[in-house]
């Protein structure tokens, strides 16, 4: 589902209509992938808009910028205000915040030398990623032929612009052969993780997924089914993961910001588990909406109200 944009942004300091929204055509940016950025989702509640996680990936969205060397010009802080800013504008209810930082014009050197950093923050009205069938069927992904970078090469744990052309290819070719998403191994042949999503499997009631060394962005939504998953009492063990435990799993499913909480129905025709979403994979599901929604009071400070 193509995402509808909101008609108000936030750039360089200031709101402004989406259409002065510009950077020049000669930004390091696009030439070079040089950009750090987010995925923030805002939700209705009954106490109006909440922004879950906000400073979080805020704060991430920071460090990414550190990993590159990227001195973003506004405090955590200020970010944190300035997306809020952008929702009260629009008159959101709900909606996808996307902020991004990244090296405007000035050379096209590799080195950004004084190439100016430039901020932005826009808001979407998004439906569900991988589609409402996946949300109640399950999603079907394939094991892509292309491998995840390592992180010796990348800063694995940064969003960065240009990483995603990693993904950008494993997807394409995924949705190419008939799938719904992509799965990418990492160098060892171990499970890296989904095209922009993190992976859990479900075995005998025991909770497993991988950490930072299998070459994994350390989601924000991964972070919360973590904690959750210690809240419910459900074991949890952080491992390397390999391609013949996903297809023995009892369930499996996709998180991320956009993903929330996606089951896996099906890995390269072959099905996983019952073929259905799982009944941890539903309850996990069920308490993350609850929680984003509003509707969980020990989890209010994950949220931030507009």
């Amino acid at each position: 589902m193509a995402p509808t944009h909101a008609s108000i942004m936030w750039m360089d300091g200031s709101l402004l209509p989406w259409s002065e929204g510009t950077t020049h055509v000669m930004s390091h940016v696009l030439h070079y992938g040089s950009g750090v950025f987010e995925g923030i989702k805002c939700y209705h509640t009954p106490d109006g808009p909440a922004i879950f996680r906000l400073e979080d990936h805020m704060q991430r969205m920071a460090d990414s910028a550190d990993s590159y060397g990227m001195q973003v010009p506004y405090t955590v802080d200020e970010l944190v205000n300035a997306s809020v800013e952008v929702v009260k504008a629009n008159k959101l209810e709900s909606g996808y915040i996307r902020p991004i930082v990244f090296y405007g014009y000035d050379s096209l050197g590799v080195h950004p030398n004084n190439c100016p950093i430039r901020v932005a923050i826009a808001c979407f009205d998004w439906g569900a990623y991988l589609g409402d069938e996946g949300i109640t069927k399950g999603v079907r992904i394939t094991v892509s032929p292309w491998k995840k970078f390592h992180w010796s090469s990348f800063p694995t744990t940064a969003k960065g612009s240009g990483q995603y052309l990693n993904s950008l290819l494993a997807v394409i070719e995924a949705r190419k052969r008939g799938f719904d998403e992509a799965l990418l191994l990492n160098s060892e042949g171990n499970i890296a993780e989904g095209s922009g999503q993190n992976l859990f499997i479900v075995k005998d009631g025991r909770l497993y997924t991988n950490n930072k060394e299998a070459s994994i962005l350390m989601g924000i939504t991964r972070d919360t089914i973590i904690k959750l998953s210690e809240d419910l009492d459900i074991p949890l063990e952080i491992t390397d993961l390999i391609p013949d435990q996903l297809l023995t799993a009892d369930e499996a499913f996709f998180t991320g910001t956009a993903t929330e909480v996606t089951p896996i129905r099906e890995l390269d025709g072959h099905t996983i588990g019952d073929g259905k979403p799982g009944e941890i994979t539903l309850w996990l599901r069920a308490v993350y909406l609850d929680i984003v929604q509003g509707k969980r009071p020990e989890y209010q400070h994950w949220l931030t109200y507009v």
